[in-house]
């Protein structure tokens, strides 16, 4: 689906360790099917001992006063521009509205009424089976979210997007930290092709599974390289890179090499902006890890610039540094 926040990050993806701490009922849904990342799935004539099997976290019909609601804690804190409440597959059992809430209260495990909730998403009429995308109209950090439905009913998958907003004066006392990482704040900007996998896999917390959770280009039948622009979650001297081909066994890139730019561009592909070679260009292997340390120092890098030869697939993307 295409939407104005399909550059946003999802925050409530389960890969960031998202997780679905609370709900006031799960008779016929079980709250964790919120935060799948595949899309929801309709199985005919599946049943359970309490009734039709559905694909998100669905409620009991109420029969009296309020309203249903569950808790997301989020893995990466941030700021929150779109919420996506998808009601896939359910058509008769669909909540009437829906509201979103947040509060940034990082510590809280528990006594969720008693939290500083702050109404980011006032109440929306919901549309079944359909995506049900809406603008949130100002933004708060959040550490959690809470989605209210009125009265009951069934949600498919809810996205939360955003931008993380990590907390840099914590993360500085590691010393060495990914500055790319998703969670710290990094994003992948843009890149030269995505046909197989998307750009952002390359900075995703944890491993790859399968080639289908790294970046890959279709294959290339002409002159030039494949390529794609990390935007830093923080200035900062890149010192040791690791570079995953894990899973691309057949589909490796030949090479690879690395640039990089203290200019923080609005736009990284300006022909103004100068680019300097923080790695030369460098054979790869199939199907494993690679780390890089002789590095070029450049101070206060704050995006880099991945190029591949000629074409393939890379799982991930660190780039170990101090931020400054």
């Amino acid at each position: 689906m295409t939407s104005p926040f399909h550059d946003r990050v999802n925050l409530a993806d389960g890969r960031l360790g998202t997780s679905v701490v609370a709900a006031n009922d799960e008779f016929f849904g079980e709250k964790d099917r919120l935060i799948d990342i595949r899309a929801p799935i309709w199985i005919e004539d599946r049943y359970t001992d309490r009734g039709k099997w559905m694909d998100g976290w669905e409620t009991r019909r109420r029969r009296t006063p309020g309203h249903d609601w569950c808790v997301l804690r989020l893995g990466a804190a941030g700021l929150i521009h779109g919420v996506d409440v998808e009601t896939t597959h359910f058509k008769g059992n669909f909540p009437e509205s829906c509201a979103v809430d947040v509060c940034d209260d990082v510590g809280r495990t528990s006594d969720w009424d008693g939290a500083a909730w702050i109404e980011a998403l006032p109440r929306q009429i919901l549309t079944g089976d359909a995506h049900n995308l809406f603008a949130v109209p100002t933004q708060h950090r959040a550490s959690h979210v809470r989605l209210r439905i009125f009265p009951d009913g069934g949600v498919a998958r809810l996205r939360l997007l955003g931008d993380v907003t990590p907390d840099w004066a914590r993360l500085r006392m590691r010393g060495e930290v990914d500055l790319a990482a998703l969670q710290h704040g990094g994003f992948v900007v843009v890149c030269s092709d995505m046909f197989f996998g998307h750009r952002q896999h390359l900075i995703m917390p944890g491993d790859a599974r399968t080639m289908g959770e790294g970046w890959e280009t279709r294959r290339r039948r002409g002159d030039g390289h494949d390529w794609t622009i990390v935007r830093l979650g923080h200035a900062g001297r890149v010192q040791r890179v690791e570079i995953d081909t894990r899973h691309f066994k057949g589909n490796a890139p030949g090479a690879c090499s690395l640039e990089a730019t203290t200019d923080a561009p609005g736009d990284p592909q300006d022909p103004h902006v100068q680019w300097y070679s923080l790695m030369g260009r460098t054979p790869l292997q199939p199907d494993g890890i690679h780390i890089f340390d002789a590095l070029n120092a450049i101070d206060a890098v704050t995006h880099v610039r991945l190029n591949i030869f000629p074409d393939g697939g890379v799982a991930r993307l660190r780039l170990f540094g101090v931020p400054v």
